[in-house]
């Protein structure tokens, strides 16, 4: 009996450690700063709310902590789509104008290895700019930090929620500097191709709800845009042209 309160105390330990490890994995770091910040070409950044219920439509398998939205969208349920989330949301640009509508595809990588601090998904983004154009953004993202920085300490709460200052770059390929793919699709930005980098700025987290007050920014570098794009802004940003009062944003 001895032996086998010895050998479970040692199993237990060997637990404890390997979580330890894995949470604390110091390789497992990652990098907060975009790459394009050093860029000396103009930018394209939107801002979105991560919130379900700020978006137009969010749906997953409806099974997750985040709910669709509105309630009665039909939910991915379908085993080939169940780790799928999509959601259409408006985007703002740099100056907080309306700039257009982003749809979002995201689905849970194969490639995820927690004890090597990758939490993937491969992602593509759909933008629609009214008067402009459009662009498709396809990238790979890593969303360890977040799990372990904002979402585990919400587990560890009495309260299931979490609250503070978090910030993290989500963005972690297909491209070698960990940025994801941009292509033009129409209008000014036909032709065009580049860089993106998403990140995810959050002040409060809910494990019955999921995200409640998080932001997201897409920042967007193209080959040739000052051409397409027009006189660039003082902050090497170009702002989306705002919707005029009135004007609906179509397909």
């Amino acid at each position: 009996m001895k032996y086998f309160f010895v050998l479970l105390l040692g199993f237990a330990t060997g637990v404890v450690v390997a979580l330890a490890l894995l949470f604390f994995n110091p390789i497992a770091s990652q990098r907060t700063v975009s790459p394009l910040e050093i860029s000396d070409n103009e930018l394209i950044v939107f801002a979105y709310s991560a919130v379900a219920d700020d978006t137009i439509v969010y749906t997953n398998d409806g099974d997750s902590i985040v709910r669709p939205h509105p309630e009665k969208v039909l939910q991915l349920w379908e085993r080939p789509i169940s780790r799928t989330t999509v959601f259409v949301t408006m985007l703002s640009d740099s100056r907080t104008r309306s700039a257009g509508i982003g749809i979002k595809f995201r689905s849970d990588s194969e490639d995820t290895r927690l004890i090597a601090g990758k939490a993937l998904a491969d992602s593509v983004w759909y933008l629609h700019l009214p008067g402009r154009g459009s662009l498709f953004v396809g990238q790979r993202e890593n969303y360890w930090s977040f799990l372990r920085e904002v979402v585990a300490p919400a587990y560890w709460s009495s309260a299931d929620h979490w609250k503070g200052q978090w910030f993290g770059k989500l963005t972690a390929g297909p491209n070698a500097l960990g940025t994801g793919r941009v292509s033009g699709g129409s209008g000014e930005f036909q032709g065009l191709s580049g860089e993106a980098v998403e990140t995810l700025s959050a002040t409060a987290f809910s494990l019955d709800v999921g995200p409640v007050a998080i932001d997201g920014t897409l920042t967007i570098e193209l080959s040739g845009a000052s051409a397409a794009g027009g006189a660039p802004t003082t902050d090497r940003t170009y702002p989306a042209r705002p919707l005029a009062n009135g004007e609906r944003a179509s397909f």
